[in-house]
């Protein structure tokens, strides 16, 4: 089939090149699960022959792909003996300036995710900057982009700090024979962590001030009334349905009241007692309407409280995910509320509560949503749902011994690796092995905490790579970045680096990484120089995306709490980009000079 050529690309070149664009078009303007579309993809190249089977399957196998799930059980560890909360709990302190509150936050964000998921120190982190910057009297909004940035340049530090690591280092390692020291980036990443800190202080008025979606919902007197049954009321006796007091125009029943300070089953069944106390969500307009036209009366006393709510049932902030099914939806067209027995009471978006009847809303990435839930419910499987995120969990670990040890273990990984005593991949199943023996974490909290999404993308990336170079289309691409760069080395890494910056804010950083390699590779051996440092400075450019709340998994998680628009990324994210850009070539070029090939 090879034999078949058009404009210089044979039929398996095309297959490959359709098949990257089409997959990469699902995932940006799809909901469809990205493990899902790779391995559609690995299928397309496998059935069309492009790829022959232990070439297609070869990424599930890939000693980068595997490391990443063994260190997901080493994080596990970690998390449920508190090492993560302990180091929140005494690091931040109460600086006196905003540049040393961003200094204290970046630092410690950044050292943390060099060796644990950037993703998981930044969920751990969210709900305690937004307390801290209330503290602080910032607005969340101007320490939430430093947290999420801080995650990404201090994960490009380390080789397990994040993903493209791995596999570019794992694909050098096939190629060469030869593998990278898990501190191969650590100098070039900590030179950019650190101009990066000193850019975000130096624009700092780049960054928002947007005010903090929940802090609508601290006053429950803004979104609720409480109106009371009078004791001649012509509807006692009656049920809540038939009375028309349960479905009602402009928001919803969330708690009734008999004697006063009984809690009644919310039921359009449940029957209406003189004295009764009903408490509404929603317009408070139309719910005073609503008082008048069936002669209830303000209550004497406001029971429905935030306090309350915490003893009687549970008040949960949640954010609608990118990629959410939620989105362009209205919770009163879908079984979203009904099927997960919640309420929902408000929804803000950028800030500001929007003050139309919740379930009316049409839903938005990003709209912050206060739930309520009935007392006793187990949230673990909704807190599973992809649709929303929430940041207020309810699992507190106990610091103490297993604190101790966990980090001990974490810390003998890190060091054999780096002084080369074994392998890396061993190095993680032996600190994985010990993390179960020594029970900072059992064997079902293990396997919950691998993501096997992550894997599944990261085995469909290297396959997507090595169909790039085998079809020809990293040499062809690798040739046409020298045709218009010329032959100086600095000019295409440079070319390349900021390509694959601009790719990765609308791909994962791990496909961009597979993508780019073959190519950085074909064009250093092209021009005579060994690939090793232009490697390196691939891999802190993939992970350098800043502009787009997409460009990277922890900006999502920012994005809600911080009450964003999309363009505030963009604002101080693409000088974000120039400026790490810089650093990372004039850093990588001092620390590994270019060396021509022998």
């Amino acid at each position: 089939m090879e034999s078949l050529m058009f404009l210089g690309f044979g039929i398996d070149a095309w297959i490959t090149i359709v098949t990257v664009l089409g997959m990469f078009s699902i995932l940006l303007f799809t909901k469809l699960r990205s493990d899902l579309v790779f391995l559609g993809a690995i299928g397309v190249l496998y059935v069309t022959g492009v790829l022959d089977a232990k070439e297609a399957f070869s990424g599930f196998s890939g000693t980068s792909v595997i490391t990443v799930g063994v260190l997901f059980v080493v994080v596990a560890g970690l998390m449920h003996t508190g090492v993560l909360q302990w180091i929140v709990k005494h690091l931040l302190g109460t600086p006196d300036s905003y540049s040393k509150a961003v200094t204290r936050l970046m630092l410690p964000v950044a050292v943390l995710s060099s060796f644990l998921s950037n993703t998981t120190v930044v969920a751990l982190f969210v709900n305690i900057v937004k307390m801290w910057s209330k503290k602080l009297g910032v607005s969340p909004s101007k320490l939430l982009i430093p947290l999420s940035y801080a995650s990404g340049m201090g994960g490009v530090c380390t080789l397990i700090g994040t993903p493209p690591n791995l596999i570019i280092s794992g694909l050098y390692e096939e190629h060469t024979g030869t593998a990278m020291n898990i501190m191969t980036t650590t100098i070039p990443g900590l030179f950019c962590l650190a101009v990066g800190v000193l850019s975000v202080i130096a624009m700092r008025k780049l960054l928002p001030d947007r005010k903090a979606p929940e802090s609508d919902f601290e006053s429950t007197g803004e979104y609720t009334v409480e109106l009371q049954v009078p004791s001649d009321n012509p509807y006692i006796g009656q049920t809540l349905g038939e009375a028309g007091l349960y479905h009602v125009k402009g928001g919803s029943l969330i708690e009734q009241y008999h004697f006063d300070d009984v809690p009644a089953t919310i039921s359009e069944n449940e029957p209406i007692m003189g004295g009764d106390h009903l408490v509404y969500a929603g317009q408070i307009d139309e719910l005073i309407d609503l008082a008048t036209s069936h002669g209830l009366v303000s209550a004497n006393h406001h029971v429905f409280s935030l306090d309350e709510v915490d003893k009687n049932r549970k008040l949960r902030t949640a954010y609608v995910t990118f990629g959410s099914s939620l989105i362009g939806t209205r919770l009163a067209d879908n079984e979203f509320a009904e099927k997960n027995d919640i309420i929902v009471v408000a929804i803000s978006r950028h800030g500001r509560r929007i003050r139309e009847v919740p379930r009316h809303v049409v839903l938005q990435a990003g709209d912050t949503l206060l739930l309520l839930f009935p007392p006793h419910m187990n949230m673990s499987s909704l807190e599973k749902d992809p649709n929303l995120h929430f940041f207020d969990s309810d699992d507190v670990p106990n610091i103490g011994i297993g604190t101790i040890v966990s980090t001990a273990i974490m810390i003998a990984m890190v060091a054999l690796s780096a002084f080369g005593v074994m392998p890396l991949l061993q190095c993680a199943f032996l600190a994985a092995a010990a993390m179960l023996i020594f029970r900072c974490c059992n064997v079902e909290q293990a396997m919950k905490a691998i993501n096997w999404e992550i894997l599944m993308v990261f085995a469909g990336s290297a396959v997507l790579g090595t169909a790039i170079q085998k079809t020809g289309i990293a040499e062809w691409l690798a040739n046409g970045i020298l045709d218009v760069c010329g032959t100086n080395p600095l000019v295409v890494m440079t070319a390349v680096c900021l390509v694959g910056t601009f790719i990765t804010e609308f791909i994962s950083n791990t496909a961009a990484g597979a993508m780019f390699f073959p190519i950085m590779y074909e064009a250093a051996e092209k021009l005579g120089y060994e690939p090793f440092p232009f490697l390196v400075a691939l891999m802190v450019s993939v992970s350098s995306s800043f502009a787009t709340p997409i460009g990277s998994p922890t900006h999502m998680l920012v994005y809600g709490p911080g009450g964003y628009r999309f363009s505030d990324f963009m604002r101080i994210g693409l000088l974000m980009n120039l400026i790490i850009l810089a650093a990372n070539i004039f850093i990588v070029n001092i620390v590994y000079p270019l060396t021509p090939l022998q």
